[in-house]
């Protein structure tokens, strides 16, 4: 690898819908911005794949975490369901579409090439695991503990 693709790997792209907006850099954030390949209606309590039109390869080393936009729950009242997605550079081939999983708190209607989600790549972090019999540190007093008057 070259220290030019180091610095900015190449994303390979496909558009399963050649009628949608192309995914772009904006110079208002870190992220970048996905958008919906075509309308999609639901009711409160439906869950939907919302697919993105894309399939991506992503370069060696990296991984991509797809998050909600930040109006999309005041504006639509979805939820991304798993927080937020992991897409791993094996997830690639031809029918790999990106999707958006959401749970609708309420009616609402995603238009086509709506921007709905963001993405961005995440350098690997190589580890190795090392089991233990113990934690030597000092406990801090389990989940929800910390911050406590």
């Amino acid at each position: 690898m070259t220290l030019e693709q180091e610095i900015y790997p190449e994303l390979k792209v496909k558009y399963h819908n050649p009628e949608m907006t192309k995914i772009n850099f904006s110079n208002t954030g870190n992220f970048l911005d996905l958008r919906s390949s075509a309308k999609v209606e639901l009711k409160a309590g439906d869950f939907k794949l919302i697919d993105l039109g894309i399939s991506i390869k992503l370069p060696d080393g990296y991984w991509g975490q797809v998050v909600p936009r930040s109006s999309l729950f005041k504006n639509h009242g979805l939820i991304e369901t798993n927080g937020f997605g992991v897409i791993d550079t094996s997830y690639c081939g031809e029918d790999d579409h990106w999707m958006l999983p959401v749970y609708a708190t309420r009616d609402t209607t995603i238009e086509f090439d709506e921007r709905i989600c963001q993405f961005r790549i995440v350098k690997d972090n190589p580890f190795t695991i090392k089991e233990v019999d113990n934690m030597e540190d000092e406990s801090r007093g389990g989940f929800g503990s910390p911050g406590r008057q």
